[in-house]
């Protein structure tokens, strides 16, 4: 794909924007056309300033955990994100996926990690969207007269969720 959309007679597009796609950085000086650019920051312990510069060069880094906290994602999926790259960076990467990963057989985990339901994990975004005036908002939305039980029962189901996977549990 890289090669067709940096080709000028192709489609020659100025800019691809990528986040957290760092092997795009290699292809500086394999391709013509092909520049590295990224934004400045500057790291204060395990903080991050974004500088609102931009400057030549790939990241050197991921900022992922540190943008996700700016983001408000809860602070245990941000302890379990940070506990999880000190395991990678610290040993064997598949190793470490293994151990960390779950018993399917039984269901247990292997190690601390955070579990949410599987249908809803699929669908939650990169950052905590769901406020709670929403879920009471929705609540107080439902004409529960016209609901079937099944419908209400899915429709509390999937707000019991939606305060899960903000809160952890409740």
């Amino acid at each position: 794909m890289i090669e067709h959309i940096s080709n000028k007679k192709l489609l020659g597009a100025k800019t691809l924007f990528a986040t957290h796609y760092h092997e795009l950085t290699e292809l500086e000086g394999k391709m013509s056309n092909v520049n590295n650019y990224c934004i400045a920051v500057k790291e204060k312990g395990d903080d991050i300033v974004f500088l609102r510069k931009i400057v030549k060069g790939g990241a050197d880094k991921s900022y992922g955990i540190q943008v996700a906290k700016l983001a408000g994602v809860p602070d245990m999926v941000i302890d379990r994100a940070k506990e999880i790259v000190n395991q990678l960076c610290d040993n064997d990467i598949l190793e470490k996926v293994q151990s960390i990963a779950v018993d399917q057989k039984d269901g247990r985990s292997k190690s601390k990690a955070v579990k949410y339901d599987e249908v809803d994990l699929s669908q939650m975004s990169l950052f905590d969207t769901v406020k709670d005036e929403d879920v009471l908002k929705e609540l107080q939305d439902i004409d529960i007269s016209t609901l079937t039980p099944l419908d209400a029962l899915n429709t509390l189901y999937r707000l019991q969720n939606k305060l899960k996977n903000r809160w952890g549990s409740f």
